[in-house]
């Protein structure tokens, strides 16, 4: 069998017609019908009022934070397993990220943690929606409320992911998303910020654009940055957009076929969980070591690379890197993220692949 990628896009829509419409009409840059078109259907779909595109991910979560005023000595709380944009966008704001441990089940941002880590300087909380599960946000947006905090929501992972019912991308003051080449709709690189405030859009949209004032050209009244999408970007983020509730029953498909594949091997991972109040969308199908530690964890995906099988393990918890090192412990981040592997998740996949997968991790776990 051919070897099977970690991830993979799926363009199989109006995405070529799309890109040649932008290159026949010379709109190629950050000016162009397909933006607006892709903010207004990325709203409808989210339930939003309003959605910026921009760059990519990160860029939207810096946008979002600086929309917001963080700036230099406020503190925003952050769950410890994430990827690093979500700590890097607090400190590109001068701000300081606290992290805060996980939930066992979903690796999420843990509540009950987030009450402990509150201060006098907390302005807010990011909380993620990692691999395509959502927070719990019934609770989160209780507490926000009762202590005075906005949340934002990071759903790089979660495009289309529910909570009680309601769409990702609704639940905060706003939420960022990436369409990063690895995710459920791509464009590439880009990204998106929906919300429902249109004095923070607005301002978003003022920082997006290097600062210039919408009613003056070349007149600016703030410092900005050039976090544009291109059209040709936004064209190809339409066309996904168009096929993505066929992508996200193709993921729930791939995950059917996997528990029912894995089933056999419960004793040695741990499958991952829905909550009754969620919808996840499966960005990463996840599962985790019942037992060892990073290092048989490593072992086992390099047996798995040997055998053709592209892996990747879970984040690094923020508190172990480099620049956030820590000696804070985080019981559920440093147990659970040590032993965790992402296996092949994309829409392309065959149930005789994720067959093929199934054997091979068995065969990878049982050499010690």
């Amino acid at each position: 069998m051919e070897r099977i990628p970690v991830a993979m896009p799926a363009l199989l829509g109006n995405e070529r017609a799309y890109v040649m419409d932008c290159l026949d009409t010379n709109w190629i840059s950050s000016n162009g019908k397909y933006i607006s078109a892709f903010e207004q259907a990325f709203a409808d779909f989210c339930g939003a009022k309003r959605a910026i595109a921009v760059c990519n991910g990160t860029a939207a979560l810096h946008l979002a934070l600086l929309g917001l005023g963080v700036s230099a000595g406020d503190e925003v709380i952050v769950p410890t397993v994430t990827y690093v944009a979500t700590a890097n966008a607090v400190t590109y704001c001068g701000a300081t990220p606290v992290f805060a441990d996980v939930t066992e089940n979903f690796l999420t941002i843990d509540p009950s943690d987030i009450e402990k880590k509150i201060t006098p300087k907390t302005r807010g909380i990011i909380v993620v929606h990692l691999y395509g599960h959502p927070a719990e946000m019934q609770s989160i947006s209780e507490l926000a409320r009762k202590h005075g905090l906005w949340v934002v929501e990071d759903a790089a992972e979660a495009h289309g992911s529910e909570a009680y019912g309601r769409k990702i991308g609704t639940w905060g003051k706003c939420a960022t998303f990436s369409f990063f080449g690895n995710k459920i709709i791509t464009s590439g690189e880009g990204g998106m910020i929906t919300t429902d405030d249109v004095e923070l859009a607005d301002r978003i949209r003022l920082y997006r654009g290097q600062g210039m004032d919408p009613e003056q050209r070349y007149w600016f009244p703030v410092v900005g940055y050039n976090y544009r999408m291109t059209n040709i970007q936004a064209a190809i983020g339409l066309a996904q957009l168009e096929g993505i509730d066929s992508a996200l029953e193709a993921r729930k498909r791939v995950a059917r076929w996997y528990d029912e594949a894995l089933s056999e091997l419960d004793d040695e991972i741990v499958r991952p969980a829905q909550a009754n109040w969620a919808q996840h969308v499966f960005w990463m199908y996840t599962v985790y070591l019942r037992k060892g530690d990073a290092k048989r964890r490593d072992a086992t995906m390099k047996r798995l690379d040997e055998m053709g099988i592209e892996t990747r393990p879970v984040f690094y918890p923020m508190h172990v890197l480099p620049p956030y090192k820590s000696e804070e412990k985080f019981r559920t981040a440093d147990s659970w993220s040590s032993r965790g592997i992402n296996l092949p998740t994309h829409q392309q996949l065959t149930k005789d692949q994720i067959g093929h997968i199934a054997k091979c991790l068995k065969l990878a776990l049982a050499q010690e």
